[in-house]
């Protein structure tokens, strides 16, 4: 099993930045790919980005160019770097990471507010 706990989150003005967080614990040495979502009060949940073992990454247009993933193998941290945040990136955010011969896990999330 593989335990994923979220930090990082905030109240943060318009344009400015958060770095978000998410630390793996458990069976981390069987982790492939990681992720960030996020969902907004009555809204469908979002998929942002997914970064692989590879450190290949991927992102919805939403957020390209403004958001940056990244993960630190050695420590079994995954990042979100988010520059020039806007009020609809008011969410929950949450990453998730695939585990080979296990399944999916999901962290619990962490609130980031963007309002003046």
């Amino acid at each position: 099993q593989v335990q994923l706990v979220e930090s990082g989150g905030g109240l943060v003005q318009p344009g400015g930045s958060l770095r978000l967080s998410c630390a793996a614990s458990g069976s981390i040495f069987n982790i492939d790919s990681m992720y960030w979502d996020r969902q907004a009060p009555g809204k469908q949940r979002e998929w942002l980005a997914t970064i692989t073992q590879r450190n290949i990454a991927t992102y919805t247009n939403s957020v390209k160019g403004r958001f940056t993933i990244s993960r630190d193998n050695a420590k079994s941290t995954v990042y979100l770097q988010m520059n020039s945040l806007k009020p609809e990136d008011t969410a929950v955010y949450y990453c998730y990471a695939d585990v080979r011969y296990d399944g999916r896990y999901w962290g619990k999330g962490t609130q980031v507010t963007v309002s003046a």
